[in-house]
Order: C-alpha cells, then sequence, then structure tokens
C-alpha cells in the first residue's frame, strides 16, 4: 500500500505541475525567447545521437528481417516492415528514450540543482511562479521538437535500411523496389499515430524530470538521486504508455 500511495501522489503532483504551468500560458507572448532556447536544447542539440540510433536502427531491421524473409521470397516486402516498424513503434520510442536519458537528466540536474541551492525558493519569494520561467517554456519546446525528431529519425532510419539492402550481398534490394513498397503499404495515420505517440511521450518525460526535480529535498547528493528517480520513472513511463497507447490507437 505504501508504494501504491508514493505513486499515486506522485502522478497527482505531476498532473497538478501541467495544469498549474497550463495557468500561464497567456505569458508565452513575453518569454518566447525561453522557449526558443529550450527548443535548441531539446532539439539541436539532441539531433545527432536520435540520427545515429534511428541509422543503425533501420540498418540492422533490414538486415535481420532480409536474412529471414529471403528463404520465403519476400524480399521485396523489406521495405514495407522498416517503415511501418520506425514510424509507428521504433521511431517514436527510441527518441523518446533518447529525450529521457538526455534532456531528462539535464532538466532534472538543472532545476534540481536550483531547488536544493533555493533559487526556486527566491523565485517564490519575489513573487515569480516557478511553473512560468522554469517549467512551461520546457513543455512547450518538447511538444514543437518531437515531431521534428521523431520524423527526422524515421526518415533517417529508412535510409539506413534501404543502403542494407542495397549494398548486402544476400538480401539486393535496389533502392526502387525498397521505396516503392514502402510506398505502397505506409500510409498517413501510420505516420500519424507516431507523432501522437511521440508527443505523449516527450510531454510525459519532460513534465516527469521536472516534477522529480522541483520536489528534491536535501543537499547536493540528492541531486544525483533525483536525476536517476526521473530518467527511471520517464523510461518506465514511455514503455508503459507505448503500450496502452498501441492497444488504444489499433
Amino acid at each position: 500500500m505504501t508504494h501504491t500511495r508514493i505513486f499515486l501522489t506522485n502522478v497527482g503532483e505531476a498532473v497538478l505541475l501541467a495544469y498549474r504551468s497550463a495557468r500561464h500560458l497567456p505569458t508565452l507572448p513575453r518569454q518566447w525567447h525561453r522557449v526558443v532556447e529550450q527548443c535548441y536544447l531539446i532539439g539541436y542539440t539532441t539531433l545527432p545521437i536520435v540520427s545515429i540510433l534511428t541509422f543503425f536502427i533501420g540498418a540492422v531491421l533490414a538486415l535481420q528481417s532480409g536474412i529471414s524473409m529471403k528463404d520465403f521470397g519476400a524480399r521485396q516486402f523489406i521495405g514495407s516492415l522498416v517503415g511501418e516498424s520506425m514510424a509507428r513503434e521504433l521511431g517514436p520510442v527510441m527518441v523518446a528514450v533518447m529525450v529521457a536519458g538526455r534532456v531528462g537528466s539535464a532538466i532534472t540536474a538543472e532545476l534540481a540543482s536550483m531547488k536544493v541551492y533555493q533559487e526556486v525558493d527566491a523565485l517564490v519569494m519575489m513573487n515569480i511562479p516557478p511553473e512560468r520561467i522554469l517549467v512551461l517554456p520546457r513543455l512547450l519546446a518538447v511538444l514543437i521538437m518531437m515531431p521534428v525528431l521523431t520524423m527526422t529519425g524515421n526518415v533517417i532510419g529508412w535510409l539506413g535500411g534501404a543502403l542494407v539492402c542495397r549494398y548486402t550481398a544476400i538480401i539486393s534490394v535496389d533502392y526502387d523496389a525498397y521505396f516503392q513498397s514502402l510506398k505502397q503499404f505506409l500510409s498517413v495515420e501510420d505516420v500519424l499515430d507516431g507523432l501522437i505517440k511521440a508527443e505523449i511521450f516527450g510531454f510525459g518525460v519532460v513534465l516527469i524530470a521536472c516534477n522529480v526535480a522541483l520536489r528534491t529535498r536535501g543537499g547536493p547528493r540528492e541531486i544525483g538521486t533525483a536525476v536517476t528517480r526521473a530518467v527511471v520513472a520517464a523510461l518506465i513511463f514511455v514503455l508503459f504508455s507505448d503500450f496502452f497507447i498501441t492497444k488504444v490507437l489499433s
């Protein structure tokens, strides 16, 4: 019962944090520069590692599926398999994992250090809501950048699969056949489903990071503990929500 109560308390506090942040939406025109800065930190600086990861995921997926499908004479359908897998599942999930590990940990460390060293308390004393300048810009930035990161990851993953199919002797599927299969079986709804997942994953990851950070108590040692808790909770959120969202969208 204790663990259940702690879990429900954390969920409730995260929901309240999102609500309090949403109340400050009218202030966004005055702090657009914070949103732009967070878009750079969340999107642009995360793009290289997302590109590398999704390229090799698409390449490995094409290689493994090609080895299996060549025995059935279905190599021409590798493009559809890689396309749908990246668009519906692997793309949004892998991008969310990267955001949780890189962005979520950075946000938690930054805000937790501000909380430990009483900078957040100073904002409250000056009648400046922390949710307005610390949480809201990050939530909006991740909603803007997650579709960009996910679509970029999808395209790079498709290209990785195409290169493997073209230059691996045991597969030998040319670019035209690969992309024709991808275009034939991949629909706009598949891509939109993946983007919806990415938005939910990204929002949840950043919300969890901000909530854990602003609830940090104690000394500097607690900053590392908060980062660990935030990343673990974010990854669990991504995996559990992916299962339930997939059931709903299916």
